[in-house]
Order: structure tokens, then sequence, then C-alpha cells
């Protein structure tokens, strides 16, 4: 039930998110980097996209073991969209509403994304499938800090707090509380024994 919540979450902000694709943006946020770098933002919101859509299926076993091409092939799209997110959020998130706080919060989260799949890509290059699994879970736990991000924001309005306050805060509280879960999970929760990796890739194990 819970990753069918994900996957809900992941596709309704995927979608809020490939709005900002269209000439015509409906119900844009009031930011300085849509109106000052449109590019850049629309950029980091494919990425961003690509990845929470390409994300939660690859968890799934029987999915990832019935086909391991497909299961390569969605990967290597989850990874350049991360990229291309991660590219783009370098030059939007030092101009963040509310002043250095919040981008240093976008900004570390952007080094520990670009981080954190580099390190997954690593591993299962050198065939080590366990490794990975725990470096992409920690990779996509920081990919649904856009989902945490939409959570919180309404909250600001609905309450009424400080903006100013508020928002810096969420900066860091949209990803940190992912990390330190997804880190307790990959440490208390036994690894998954029997990956059999294809022939092919298996080889190239050390």
């Amino acid at each position: 039930m819970l990753w069918y919540l994900l996957a809900v979450f992941a596709l309704v902000n995927a979608v809020e998110a490939l709005r900002y694709l269209l000439p015509h943006v409906p119900f844009p946020a009031e930011l300085d980097n849509f109106r000052e770098r449109r590019i850049a933002l629309s950029l980091h919101a494919l990425g961003g996209a690509i990845a929470l859509l390409a994300g939660p299926l690859q968890f799934v076993p029987r999915f990832r073991e019935s086909n391991w091409n497909r299961h390569r092939l969605l990967g290597w799209i989850y990874c350049g969209a991360v990229l291309l997110g991660w590219c783009a959020s370098v030059w939007i998130a030092p101009h963040s509403q509310t002043g250095w706080i919040a981008s240093a919060g976008f900004l570390t989260l952007g080094a520990g994304w670009i981080v954190a799949t580099g390190l997954a890509v690593r591993f299962i290059l050198r065939g080590d499938a366990n490794r990975h699994r725990r470096w992409m879970i920690r990779s996509f736990a920081l990919t649904a800090a856009a989902i945490t991000l939409r959570i919180y924001l309404p909250l600001i309005f609905v309450f009424h707090w400080n903006f100013s306050i508020a928002y810096p805060a969420i900066a860091w509280l949209c990803w940190v509380p992912n990390a330190i879960g997804a880190e307790v999970y990959v440490r208390l929760v036994p690894t998954i024994s029997g990956i059999t990796l294809p022939a092919t890739q298996a080889s190239s194990s050390p």
C-alpha cells in the first residue's frame, strides 16, 4: 500500500512539474526563477519529473527481474534525468526565494542527489547489486524531495506561517527526513539475498 501511495504521489508531482514545459504555464508559481531563468527551471522540472516516473517501478522485484534489459534501460533513463535535473538546479538553486539558507538547502540536496546516483551506477557497473540497490534507495529518497516539498508548501498558507522563515526550513525539511528514513531502511531491513544478475552483468563483478 505504501508503494502504491508513493507511485500516486510521484505521478501527480511529475505531471504538475511537466506543466512548466508548456508554452503557457497554467498556475505558475510566483518565482523569480520562473520569470528570469525559465529554461533552467523547465529543464529541472523535466529531469525531476522523469526521475519520479522512472523510479518506483525499479523497486518492484517482478518488474525488475522479469526483464533485465528493460530494468537497465529504465535505470539509465533515471540516471540521465537526475543528471539533467541536477545540472539545471545548480543554475536556479542559488536564486531561491528568501535567501542563502534556502539556497544552501537545495544545493546540498542536489549534491547528495547526484552523488548517491553516481555511486549507484558505479556499484552496478562493478556487478555489486546489493550496494547498487542501497544507493538507489538513497537516490530515490532524494528524488522524492519533490513530493515532500509540495506537501509542505501548502501548509505555509493553511497555518499562516511566516514565509520568510518557513520556506528556508522547508528547503531542508523536504529532503533531510527522506535521507534519514532511507538510511534507517537500508541499515535495518535485511539485504535481499539471491539477486541474480544476468550473465553479462555478473561477469563484470570483481
